[in-house]
């Protein structure tokens, strides 16, 4: 079978993943999240990579799961389903991970892109859960990665209805952190990739791990964390460089350690 990715080293640091199924709006087959879960474990493993970006196409970042597949699949099927080891392997990329979306995002397409921590989002975006049109329901974190991101109202109205909300809608919800003209959604993407790429590694990881730690524990619970992983690079030799190129007009040079 032929790939249904293409990956770039867009420059030390920054690697860009697209998604490639036009023909199918880069619907999600059991293939393609099995390629991009072993793309994401390599970045994991490859100290040079520091930040992903993941796109799709002007038509579509990702449309949803493959009906196809889907209609082949009992719930024997469903039980032992192998795209769950591949959802878990994309939720345990600890690096940053920016999803530049241009058109739809759909179904398993908008729970990927909520995987990201960043979503740029191009005008024609469209983000939505319409699983409930086939009598079903999100299934690969929908429910619960879209409550958070735009709160109890707008996910019960997008997943009850099964309607899409646009760009717009989704940066008000919170959902979506810039729109951009879509020819620019990859360039802005990786304009910011670039930018966390040349930040302190251990301080970018601890960073974002302290944040999410806000989605699924108490206040005090995440002080404690976001505490302790300060006191952590309090200790680092790249905590000494950012201070000296500061102290000394200069760019810093990190080097993780």
């Amino acid at each position: 079978m032929p790939l249904t990715l293409a990956v770039e080293i867009i420059e030390p640091g920054v690697r860009l993943i697209t998604l490639q199924r036009p023909q199918a709006l880069n619907a999600l087959t059991t293939q393609l999240l099995g390629e991009l879960a072993d793309e994401l474990d390599a970045a994991q493993a490859d100290s040079a990579t520091r930040v992903v970006v993941l796109t799709g196409n002007r038509k579509a970042f990702a449309a949803g799961a493959d009906i196809k597949e889907m209609a082949e699949r009992n719930l024997v099927g469903i039980l032992d389903d192998p795209r769950q080891a591949s959802w878990q392997a994309i939720t345990r990329f600890s690096k940053p991970l920016i999803a530049a979306v241009n058109g739809f995002a759909l179904g398993g397409g908008c729970e990927l892109a909520m995987h990201a921590d960043i979503i740029i989002a191009g005008e024609d975006a469209r983000f939505g859960q319409p699983e409930i049109n086939l009598g079903i329901m999100p299934g690969a974190g929908g429910t619960q990665r879209l409550l958070r991101a735009v709160g109890k109202s707008m996910a019960m109205q997008m997943v009850l209805t099964g309607e899409p909300i646009d760009a717009r809608q989704a940066q008000r919800a919170g959902l979506v952190s810039e729109v951009t003209q879509p020819e620019f959604t990859v360039e802005r993407a990786l304009h910011l990739a670039r930018s966390i790429a040349g930040k302190a590694p251990l301080a970018v990881r601890l960073a974002k791990e302290s944040l999410l730690k806000a989605m699924d524990t108490d206040l005090a619970s995440g002080l404690r964390f976001e505490r302790h992983a300060f006191t952590v690079l309090a200790g680092t030799r790249d905590r000494d460089e950012g201070i000296q190129a500061f102290q000394e007009k200069r760019t810093p040079t990190f080097t993780g350690q």
